[in-house]
């Protein structure tokens, strides 16, 4: 061990050991501040119980003023202690989209109504309701307070502004200034301490945001809203958010690096804190509350986001506030990146929703005013673009019908297995001669699934489908029903959807048409068959039950449209007679040389059919 090594292992204990000595200093201190609290509450209960004693109380009475009088008289500073014992009064801040109402009694936002939007049962929509939230700033002066239990001083009020101080001397106080522009969903918050440098020492010049909340549930399907209701939150500098994750009952996360901002996400509306400083590291956690929540409430949010500041300098942190709806174009116009709560799915499917999907959903709702037709429009409109893949899908299926006839005679010339490869070799030969891919049926069929996995995801997150009414359906978003049952089937729900039964017969009639004259001598291709025939149409009527109306009305209209699109097909593009023409002037035709593909194909199933008649040989060499 070299002298540069010691030194720098002597240095590192040093190090170890001067934070240890300075963080037990601090946790005596601390531990102190506490003893002497309790010590002085102790003192003052019982000198209380014996006065009252004294005056002929009985024992009970003294009891009940004990414990009321161990929540007064905890505060050194005069000042706090009258604003702990103070009520706190109501300020409303009000522009044309949302209205504030704030208690001065932690100066916090205590009630929140999102104007031009109302609840499933038509009521008022209250992102959130009175005593559902609390929100304050955990500061360390000469003992830990927290600014919620505090009221506040109204300094200055009107409908778009407020200003409120809590006061630890005359000359010393934390503002909390308030400002709700016109027009915009975005409140602005200043937190600023004047005089605090003798207060807050020079060591502990940084707070905790402690944000509580109760989403109430505000939609009329329990199972969507809580499984696109979440906590999000994002890096600086990101493009991209993170999520405690959606689908979970509970989650919890601590976040060690600077957060730019967090969002208390409801499927359709958002509760977001955003610190234009940001948030040195937070801890964030969410818990769904059941569906028989009596008081209807949602989810659980808490956060506890640590700020860092200067005391050498004046105290002015901006934060912003956002109360409003996840309307995708909305959230984007602020320019912090809110738009990425809207769930559109991973990279690649939401770079579909984001520039081709939501783009074009737009450019029809400036000139239509029913979302049903958008949706039809917006379904025909996608069904032509991807039509060539279609087409070509469908043809390779054509194809390979009418050659079944001659797949017979193949299958007939060569019924012993190990003859699988010659008749394989004869199979690809006729498939070449007609011009049937071997990809030409799947290939096209899987490039449209990213477009499919995009309006998947696209309409359950629609914020414009929000209780717009269409036919039967009362709301797009949620699920159409025509029958309530007032009780519960599993894994299919207390309604009858009407759109999840069109969706399931015309799945059964497509698949029905598409496998029309298919070879059934497959055991696999026959049980493939009998899957996508009867399996999948049950399956979709049971999931779509309860998914958005506005999605199982999409895939109706698409199975619809791809009826329509096989029966034009087989009408006025396939001709039997001239693919079995083609079929003929192959085999007159001098032979093709094979491509490197087809010799590699041919390589190993000829190693396959070796190795199984080994395995054939040495099974019989044994039965000897």
């Amino acid at each position: 061990m070299n002298k540069n090594t010691v030194i720098g292992i002597t240095l590192i204990g040093l190090i170890l050991i001067g934070f240890s000595v300075y963080n037990s200093k601090v946790a005596r201190e601390q531990m102190e501040i506490r003893r002497v609290q309790d010590s002085i509450a102790a003192v003052r209960a019982i000198e209380y119980a014996q006065e009252m004693a004294s005056d002929g109380q009985t024992d009970t009475g003294a009891a009940s003023v004990t414990d009321e009088t161990r929540y007064s008289s905890t505060y050194a500073n005069s000042f706090l202690e009258e604003a702990y014992k103070e009520d706190g009064d109501i300020l409303t801040l009000e522009n044309d989209k949302i209205r504030v109402d704030f208690s001065t009694r932690g100066a916090q936002p205590s009630e929140v109504l999102i104007k031009d939007y109302y609840t499933s049962d038509s009521g008022e929509l209250y992102l959130i309701r009175e005593g559902g939230s609390s929100f304050g700033m955990q500061i360390y002066t000469s003992q830990l307070i927290n600014t919620a239990d505090f009221t506040y001083r109204t300094m200055y009020s009107t409908d778009s502004s407020a200003v409120m101080r809590l006061y630890f001397s005359d000359s010393a106080y934390i503002e909390h200034s308030y400002y709700l522009p016109h027009g915009s969903y975005l409140l602005d918050f200043d937190f600023r301490m004047v005089g605090m440098d003798g207060i807050v020492p020079r060591n502990s010049a940084r707070f905790d945001v402690l944000w509580d909340a109760d989403i109430p549930r505000l939609e009329r399907g329990y199972d969507n809203e809580k499984n696109y209701s979440t906590v999000d939150y994002k890096y600086p500098g990101e493009k991209s958010i993170e999520s405690l994750g959606h689908r979970k009952t509970s989650a919890e996360e601590s976040v060690t690096t600077r957060m730019e901002w967090f969002a208390f996400q409801q499927q359709f509306f958002s509760a977001i804190l955003l610190a234009e400083n940001c948030f040195e590291s937070g801890d964030l956690s969410m818990k769904l509350y059941p569906q028989t929540d009596p008081e209807r409430r949602l989810m659980q949010c808490s956060s506890n986001a640590l700020v860092q500041y200067d005391l050498s300098q004046e105290v002015n942190i901006p934060f912003k506030f956002y109360f409003g709806p996840n309307h995708f174009q909305t959230l984007k116009s602020y320019g912090y990146g809110f738009e990425k709560i809207v769930p559109l799915g991973g990279w690649g499917v939401r770079w579909i929703n984001t520039y081709v999907i939501i783009p074009i959903f737009n450019f029809f709702g400036r000139f239509i005013e029913s979302y049903g037709i958008i949706i039809l429009l917006l379904t025909l409109l996608i069904k032509i673009v991807i039509s060539p893949l279609t087409l070509k899908s469908y043809m390779s299926s054509a194809k390979i019908n009418i050659l079944k006839p001659e797949i017979d005679k193949i299958n007939a010339k060569y019924p012993k297995q190990d003859d699988a490869m010659k008749k394989q070799q004869e199979i690809m030969a006729l498939y070449r001669k007609a011009g049937v891919s071997m990809f030409g049926g799947c290939l096209p069929m899987l490039l449209q699934f990213p477009v499919l996995f995009a309006m998947f995801r696209f309409f359950p997150a629609s914020f414009e489908l929000r209780q717009q009414r269409f036919l039967w359906a009362d709301d797009l978003s949620a699920y159409d029903s025509i029958l309530d049952f007032g009780f519960n089937i599993p894994l299919y729900g207390d309604h009858i959807s009407l759109f999840s039964i069109l969706c399931a017969l015309t799945m059964y009639f497509s698949a029905r048409m598409t496998q029309s004259g298919q070879d059934d001598s497959n055991p696999q291709a026959k049980s493939m068959r009998m899957m996508t025939l009867y399996f999948m149409p049950i399956f979709m009527l049971f999931i779509c039950n309860n998914l958005s109306s506005g999605l199982t009305y999409y895939y109706f209209l698409s199975n619809l449209l791809m009826i329509l699109q096989t029966w034009i097909i087989r009408r006025f593009f396939v001709d039997e007679e001239k693919i079995m023409a083609r079929v003929r002037a192959a085999d007159k035709a001098p032979a093709k040389p094979k491509s490197k593909f087809q010799q590699r194909l041919e390589a190993i199933q000829k190693a396959q059919q070796e190795a199984l008649k080994e395995q054939q040989r040495q099974q019989q060499q044994r039965r000897r």
